[in-house]
């Protein structure tokens, strides 16, 4: 495998990349702020439509005519079989269904369908669902800190939560700036985006522990320059290629997914950035020793038989 055989002095500008790393922050939490997550119907409430075609249905030209129809705003997705096809719409008028089938048949009278069944999704539910999926988010750094912080050591875990709260903050401020609709499927990927970021930082960590062993004269600022050089082919490959994938899922998979590859794919460039910039830097503030990764001695009783 190659190897850079040259470190890089990647904390030279940590104090830019600091001043960089506020900036950002401020900006996406101002963008939630003032704007707010354009919550979909997943957690607003509407109406869910299943429609059964005759033949394989074209979601982009269904999504068309219902936008010719006043209902610009609906979301259409394939269900099952290609035949098979979801609308989704805000409001809670019982005949939506049916002023749905109407207005789709007076735009293209050949084409055969029927309307299989109409749900309304209550506020009540999007609310609780809502409120699951932040605490979800709250769970899941909590419980990094705690696996850090006894994986590692505490200082490891403050590094990698504030790396993470960074992308999160910084993810969802994106997202609420361009006002990306956010339903279940982008919260999966903030969450997948999560999970992807701290194995990132933890590959970065387990070479700085690793290092602190076999450069013992070295600084901790070298060490962390040094650890982030011997990472840095890992991370780009892993990187690049899943950029790759959710690209082509922004590309080609249409509404749902194309949110969901946007969400994840913001989180995988800031994540990687963080990981160096943020989640390294920390120890440096918190000034890691080689002596915090030792574990502490036990004192045993002295026996006093014979």
């Amino acid at each position: 495998m190659a190897v850079i055989k040259k470190t890089i002095p990647f904390m030279a500008i940590r104090n830019i990349a600091f001043a960089i790393t506020v900036l950002l922050t401020l900006v996406g939490l101002g963008a939630l702020f003032a704007k707010g997550l354009n919550f979909g119907l997943d957690f607003t409430g509407g109406t869910l439509i299943e429609l059964q075609y005759e033949k394989a249905a074209d979601l982009e030209l269904i999504k068309r005519e219902l936008g010719q129809a006043g209902y610009v705003d609906a979301v259409v997705q394939s269900f099952g079989a290609s035949t098979d096809v979801l609308v989704r719409l805000a409001g809670d008028d019982p005949q939506l269904g049916n002023k749905v089938a109407d207005a789709l048949r007076k735009i293209d009278p050949d084409t055969g369908f029927q309307v299989k069944r109409v749900e309304f999704v209550g506020p009540q539910v999007g609310e609780e669902l809502r409120d699951q999926g932040g605490l979800a988010m709250l769970l899941a750094l909590a419980g990094i800190l705690v696996y850090l912080a006894f994986r590692f050591q505490w200082k490891f875990g403050v590094g990698a939560v504030a790396s993470l709260f960074h992308d999160t903050v910084l993810t969802l401020g994106i997202l609420a700036f361009f006002q990306v609709p956010f339903d279940l499927t982008v919260l999966a990927a903030v969450l997948a985006m999560i999970g992807y970021s701290l194995n990132d930082t933890i590959i970065i960590y387990d070479r700085i522990r690793e290092n602190f062993r076999v450069l013992r004269k070295a600084s901790l600022i070298e060490n962390i320059d040094i650890s982030v050089t011997q990472t840095l082919l890992r991370t780009i490959a892993t990187s690049f290629s899943t950029a790759l994938a959710l690209i082509a899922l922004l590309v080609f998979g249409g509404d749902t997914l194309g949110n969901f590859a946007l969400a994840l794919l913001i989180g995988v460039v800031v994540g990687t950035y963080s990981s160096v910039y943020i989640g390294a830097t920390v120890l440096i503030w918190l000034k890691l020793t080689s002596e915090d990764l030792i574990p502490p001695a036990v004192n045993e009783e002295a026996d006093g038989r014979p």
